[in-house]
């Protein structure tokens, strides 16, 4: 596809759903759906999703199984997300012959395996935190892509505090400090770039507020033992996009585009960048996106685990 002349979040958000479910660590994976396999019956799964973009992660579980009896709440700091989370979930049920009931911010899907009530809410996830601790728990936290806007020593204990006693959470696709792109154009020159944009991802945090960034993989082992909870299972869930047969498959070439304006916009007023030099990067970038050439890693770390 030809560069984009404008960008969307939510086209970016479902560009990379399948880019996600390949990086998904599946042995992390199988220690969720074992231990949800093997609660007892009798009461539906409570989910909290923080960060729950538009419903991708709620779709994927339920779609490879893992969810069947579920309330299932995500939160989101953009109504546009929300808004989009509940099409999306709506479509998938009517693709998938489940039977929907609607309201409001909410859906109920069911089907011969399946009984789940959805609802989304457009919230920022530590007033949430602040107004539900105390007043209601979850048996399951997920978090997806979203550790790395936050200091993990404030966020954490803020929201396993949403979990009952030996409650479980699932935080999938924490960067960890590599982004790659090939062919290399300029090695000393392109490493320092990488190096300059992962330092702008500390200061991408919520609210304004320095977070973990482009570290927050290896810091969640330390992290998550400092905030009283215990990891069962972790590895590694690098995003790997590559051209096949001279193109990129679903919707990659426009989350190849825009994680490259992503990066021209953290760096573009940097002080002391050859703003030039990184124009003429992101357009030999762009340029191999539309040609069918460029291939792009970043690392990243999945964790399961369960409070104490």
């Amino acid at each position: 596809m030809s560069r984009p002349a404008e960008y969307s979040f939510i086209r970016y958000l479902a560009a990379k759903k399948s880019v996600d479910d390949r990086a998904l660590n599946r042995r992390v994976l199988e220690a969720l759906a074992q231990a949800v396999a093997a609660r007892s019956a009798g009461t539906p799964l409570r989910v909290l999703e923080i960060g729950c973009g538009i419903g991708a992660m709620a779709e994927r579980l339920v779609k490879w199984g893992i969810l069947k009896d579920a309330d299932y709440t995500g939160i989101d700091l953009e109504p546009a997300c929300v808004a989009e989370a509940l099409r999306r979930l709506q479509r998938f049920a009517e693709l998938n012959d489940l039977a929907v009931e609607t309201e409001t911010e909410r859906l109920k899907l069911t089907g011969p395996d399946l009984n789940l009530s959805l609802t989304f809410e457009a919230a920022d996830c530590f007033a949430f935190a602040d107004r539900e601790t105390g007043r209601s728990t979850w048996d399951l936290l997920v978090a997806h892509a979203f550790l790395d806007l936050v200091d993990l020593g404030e966020a954490l204990p803020r929201l396993l505090a949403l979990l009952r006693p030996g409650g479980w959470f699932y935080f999938p696709l924490n960067f960890d400090g590599a982004t790659v792109f090939q062919p290399v154009i300029e090695p000393a020159w392109e490493g320092r770039l990488m190096d300059l944009y992962h330092q702008t991802m500390i200061r991408r945090g919520l609210g304004g507020k320095v977070s973990d960034g482009s570290t927050t993989g290896r810091r969640l082992f330390a992290a998550l033992k400092a905030a009283g909870a215990e990891v069962l299972a972790a590895g590694g869930s690098d995003w790997v996009v590559f051209p096949e047969a001279g193109g990129y498959p679903e919707d990659e070439a426009y989350f190849l585009h825009f994680i490259i304006h992503t990066i021209q916009e953290a760096l573009a007023d940097y002080p002391g960048w050859d703003r030039r030099a990184l124009e003429a990067w992101i357009d030999r970038r762009h340029a191999q996106v539309e040609a069918g050439e460029l291939v792009y890693l970043a690392h990243q770390l999945d964790f399961f685990g369960r409070v104490l």
